[in-house]
C-alpha cells in the first residue's frame, strides 16, 4: 500500500531523476524549488514562501505568499503545512548546495521530523540523507567500496550500532564532535543503522 508522502522543493540543487509522487502525495514548492521543477517540466501542488529567490513569475497554481520577515525558512513552512494535513512521511529536494546556512538549517529541520517520529529523507544530487532518532534503518545492499557516513546531531548518540558495513559498530557513543562514523564502506550487504538515544544523520550515495 502507498503511503502518502510530502515533496518539499527547495531552492539549493534540484534532482529529478527520482522524483516519482504518486496518488495522494503532496508536491510544495518553497519559493526558489518553483524554477527547478518548472525548468524539470514538473508541476507543484501549490507554491510557498517570501519569494525573494523565486526567478520566474508563477501562474496556475495556488499561492501562500509569507513576509520576507519570519522566523521559519521556506523549507520549514512547506514541512509544516505537509504536516498540518497529515503527512507523516517527507521527502527534501533543492535542500543541500546553495547557501551552506540554507543546507545545515535543512538538515535540522530533518534531523526535528526523526525527533517528532516522522519519517524524511534528503534527496540531493550524489546523496541521500536520513535522519533516525530512537529506531533503526534498514538498507539493501550498496556496490561494495561505496561511502556511508553518519553523524550524532544536536548532542551525543547512544547506543549506535552499524551492520553490514566495513567498520561495524555495536553500542558505540558518538559524540556531536565525533569523527568515528565518517568515511564507513559499504561490502555489497545489507546495511542496518540503529541508534537507542539521540539523533543520527545518515548520508548515503545515490
Amino acid at each position: 500500500m502507498h503511503s502518502k508522502t510530502a515533496y518539499i522543493v527547495g531552492a539549493g540543487d534540484f534532482c529529478d531523476d527520482s522524483f516519482h509522487p504518486g496518488p495522494g502525495d503532496l508536491v510544495i514548492a518553497a519559493d526558489g524549488g518553483y524554477d527547478a521543477l518548472l525548468q524539470a517540466g514538473l508541476t507543484a501542488h501549490l507554491l510557498l514562501g517570501d519569494m525573494d529567490s523565486i526567478q520566474t513569475a508563477p501562474g496556475g497554481i495556488p499561492l501562500l505568499r509569507f513576509p520576507k520577515r519570519k522566523d521559519e525558512t521556506d523549507m520549514a513552512l512547506g514541512v509544516r503545512l505537509a504536516r498540518a494535513r497529515g503527512y507523516t512521511r517527507f521527502k527534501l529536494y533543492g535542500a543541500l548546495g546553495g547557501r551552506l546556512d540554507h543546507s545545515l538549517a535543512n538538515l535540522q529541520l530533518l534531523a526535528g521530523l526523526a525527533r517528532d517520529g516522522l519519517k524524511g529523507v534528503i534527496v540531493s544530487g550524489d546523496v541521500l540523507v536520513h535522519a533516525l532518532c530512537r529506531g533503526s534503518l534498514a538498507l539493501p545492499p550498496l556496490r561494495p567500496g561505496k561511502i556511508v557516513s553518519v553523524f550524532s546531531w544536536g548532542g551525543p548518540a547512544h547506543g549506535v550500532s552499524l551492520k553490514g558495513l566495513k567498520y561495524p559498530l555495536a553500542g558505540a557513543t558518538l559524540a556531536a564532535d565525533s569523527a568515528l562514523g565518517v568515511s564507513n564502506e559499504t561490502l555489497g550487504l545489507p546495511i542496518r543503522v540503529s541508534v537507542l538515544d539521540g539523533v543520527l544523520l545518515v548520508v548515503l550515495p545515490r
